[in-house]
């Protein structure tokens, strides 16, 4: 991947006038810190200062800023209040819409009885985000008479044109892009209608939904019993797990919603008003007192459900019942879902990477990769960090989709325009369609650019940093080729840099409690008023040592923490640290620059930092390559000939098929210290269509006796790579066979070959070429000179 641009984001100082307005709220700490975030983010005045710490100098803005739609809104749910009319709430299954239907269930539930209300999730997998047809139906024989979406349906024409021919009513909150024409509802309440500078603009769909309630509370205020504010910590999950700004009453509501969420948690179980909230928080290992609590504890675990399981329904039941063994145990299952999706993230990440390494990234401007064995629920989370390592926008597909799916991966569904029907048309058979998630970095507006071949698409939906698409998948080649072409006229032909960014320069001296306090000044942090990130020179690492994480049954699961100690020239003092999902071998073992983020672990009841990069210091930068001189070539001999030193050797026992592999190891033994030894034997390979008829008769094998198998164990009995059994997937998919991932199995089932022989025989030819170009690289590797090996890397690196 390509090598991070590191940004120091402005050295700039601020007065001492404003310095001393931030020590008045931090008595205990110098403030320079603070002042100097703040400072950089715009904050440089004594209001906006106290508007921005202090929620409680905030003038929040009323519901009905919104105007007449709001007014309707109110209106219309009156009406449905006085003539008991069945209503039914339309959320989402993401986090924001989990709590946007948890807030409209327990706010309107003050107005219309629970015999009268009842809300709808869409199903992730089966239906997608929206509203849809089929949904819309099974609410019409349930008695519907008025729908209110929450997070969603602002681009629902057509849904909501059937729901009205169904005398079905339809009030929109919803936060996503609107079109160019009002849609035919009751009410859309949707802060895109209002001007950007507006406080409420940035609103997130919880937060449209609360203010619908507070519109409600306003207009009658003598019929709710409990008070408003007790749907704030709701508020605050939902704000703070979405992509939105944090700024205006985004802020605010945050901000008072983190009081809520923590003075709840400080009660005892039996006591709190959301105990599956609580219970959930316990899981995570986090107290309720910090915006991460919500965006890496709550927020991800609510996602999870959805992502692994596509029924996300009982999540708002988890938010809002006061049974405590029942939330318990739907706790327990949100917690397992978080488990499987680390375990499928990762899965799906080591195959991306796979296929990045084969692709030549100095001429891509936004990446596309598409595999039939990829978990569509992840899509977006791989994606997002794709984009993040190689400063490039990532659109991630899995093609192994049935037709007929309602929906996308994402918010705001963009119907294509219709074709006028020829007199006596045929009827085609539904193309194959591939699912997939989008996400953008370095300010690229992925909605537009998107957006600019839906011609290619059956459908797709968003906003400027995350999309979801459906397209069929005869025309993903002309989609990568198109939107490439697209972001390369807007930059002017310039190729992306990863960049990350650092908005203050520490030692570890300054690293602790009283830091902590200066930067918790900003908080809650999200987009717009990002999480600081520190940067730390020549510093290096002691103690570090790794682990898998385990699931609340105690049982590891594939994802992995490295734990370490960091220290400089500036105290004698270990400050200790984290690095998700990296080995400790990964940490340099010389002096280097890192940046991060400062944090107070709960559980551990200390302060800690979060490694976010690392780099080796400027003067060691090419020490790795200087050390090829400790490759050892040992090929051919027995482990018994192994010199007397090999304890303290690392090994390569498998001959590699690339450079690419050879160069991990090489990057392995200089952060080990320790000498290389090239150890592989020749062999006598097996040939290519043995291989093929060992492939096919495992697949029979594993069709007759149903059992699951692991892709490690196929590639181990195979002896090739893994790129060349994802071709060995394809050949027997010409032949009939169907390979579905379930956890980290592969289950093989048979059904009647659809293909032509011409189809098949192509499949087959490419499997075996592929292992044939295998057996010449090892071939070629084993034979090679040491002396050729150390120069190619050398080159390579110049």
């Amino acid at each position: 991947m390509s090598e991070q641009q590191w940004i120091l984001v402005s050295t700039e100082e601020p007065p001492k006038w404003f310095l001393e307005l931030v020590k008045q709220h931090i008595p205990t700490s110098k403030g320079n810190f603070a002042a100097q975030l703040l400072w950089q983010r715009g904050i440089k005045d004594k209001t906006q200062l106290e508007n921005h710490i202090n929620p409680e100098s905030y003038q929040s803005a009323s519901p009905f800023e919104f105007g007449q739609e709001m007014h309707l809104a109110v209106e219309r749910l009156k009406q449905a209040q006085s003539s008991n009319e069945k209503v039914v709430i339309w959320g989402d299954f993401d986090a924001d819409g989990i709590t946007s239907t948890a807030v409209l269930w327990d706010g309107l539930g003050q107005f219309i009885p629970n015999t009268c209300l009842n809300y709808y999730i869409p199903n992730r997998l089966s239906e997608s985000h929206g509203l849809n047809i089929s949904g819309i139906e099974k609410l019409k024989q349930q008695g519907c008479q008025l729908i209110v979406t929450c997070d969603t349906g602002s681009t629902n024409v057509d849904e909501i044109i059937y729901a009205n021919s169904l005398d079905i009513d339809i009030i929109i909150t919803d936060h996503h892009t609107l079109l160019s024409e009002r849609p035919p509802v009751t009410a859309i309440i949707n802060p895109r209608n209002l001007p950007e500078s507006h406080q409420l603009f940035h609103l997130s769909g919880v937060a449209v939904a609360y203010k619908l309630v507070e519109a409600l509370y306003i207009s009658f205020p003598q019929i709710p019993q409990q008070p408003l504010e007790d749907l704030l910590d709701l508020v605050a999950v939902g704000l703070i797990a979405d992509l939105v700004k944090l700024s205006g009453d985004c802020r605010y509501l945050a901000q008072l919603g983190i009081g809520q969420l923590q003075k709840d948690f400080k009660k005892s179980p039996a006591a709190r008003r959301r105990p599956g909230v609580g219970r959930l928080l316990e899981l995570c290992q986090k107290n309720g007192d910090r915006p991460t609590d919500i965006s890496f504890g709550l927020g991800p675990r609510i996602n999870a459900v959805s992502r692994i399981q596509g029924d996300a329904s009982f999540c708002v039941e988890l938010l809002t019942s006061t049974d405590h063994q029942r939330v318990c145990e739907l706790a327990e299952i949100t917690e397992l879902a978080n488990t499987r999706r680390k375990s499928l993230q990762k899965d799906v990440a080591r195959h991306v990477e796979q296929k990045l390494s084969q692709m030549d990234l100095s001429t891509t401007s936004v990446i596309v990769l598409a595999d039939p064995q990829w978990a569509v629920g992840v899509l977006g989370l791989v994606a997002g960090q794709v984009a993040q390592d190689t400063g490039r926008p990532t659109v991630l597909l899995s093609t192994e989709i049935v037709e007929g799916v309602e929906g996308v991966d994402k918010k705001d569904i963009s119907p294509r325009p219709p074709i006028p029907p020829s007199p006596n048309p045929p009827i085609p058979s539904p193309p194959l369609l591939a699912r997939g998630s989008a996400r953008s970095v370095n300010s690229v507006d992925l909605y537009q650019l998107v957006k600019a071949q839906e011609h290619l698409l059956h459908r797709f939906g968003g906003h400027p940093f995350a999309a979801g698409l459906s397209i069929p998948v005869e025309n993903i080649p002309l989609f990568t080729e198109a939107i490439n072409q697209q972001l390369r006229q807007i930059t002017g032909g310039a190729i992306p840099t990863p960049k990350i960014e650092a908005d203050l320069i520490v030692n570890v001296a300054d690293l602790g409690k009283e830091l902590f306090l200066e930067l918790k000044l900003l908080e809650p942090c999200g987009m717009g008023n990002p999480v600081p990130k520190l940067l730390i020179e020549n510093c290096w690492f002691e103690n570090s040592w790794h682990r898998n994480q385990q699931d609340s049954r105690g049982q590891k699961i594939q994802y992995i923490k490295t734990e370490f100690d960091i220290r400089d020239d500036s105290t004698k003092n270990r400050f200790p640290g984290i690095w998700w999902g990296h080995y400790k071998d990964e940490l340099p073992p010389q002096k280097c620059d890192c940046i991060v983020e400062l944090d107070y672990n709960t559980f551990k009841k200390r302060y800690e930092i979060r490694l976010i990069a690392v780099r080796p210091a400027k003067n060691v930068i090419n020490q790795v390559y200087s050390s090829l001189s400790s490759i050892l070539d040992w090929r051919n001999l027995s482990p018994n000939n192994y010199p007397s030193f090999s304890d303290s050797t690392l090994i390569l026992e498998e001959c590699p098929t690339r450079w690419d592999d050879l160069r991990v190891w090489v990057r392995r033994s200089f952060h080990k210290q320790q000498p290389l030894a090239l150890a592989w034997s020749e062999t006598n390979p097996q040939p290519p269509e043995e291989i093929w008829f060992t492939l096919v008769g495992i697949a029979k094998y594993l069709c007759r006796t149903n059992q699951p198998v692991t892709r490690v164990k196929l590639l181990e009995k195979l002896s090739i790579s893994t790129q060349t059994l994802h071709l060995g997937f394809q050949a027997l998919k010409s032949l009939g066979y169907i390979i579905k991932s379930q956890d980290n199995y592969l289950i093989f089932t048979h059904e009647a070959n659809i293909n032509t022989t011409e189809q098949a025989k192509l499949a087959i030819k490419k499997f075996i070429a592929a292992i044939r170009e295998e057996e010449f690289q090892k071939h070629y590797f084993d034979k090679v000179p040491l002396s050729i090996i150390n120069h190619q890397l050398i080159v390579e690196r110049e």
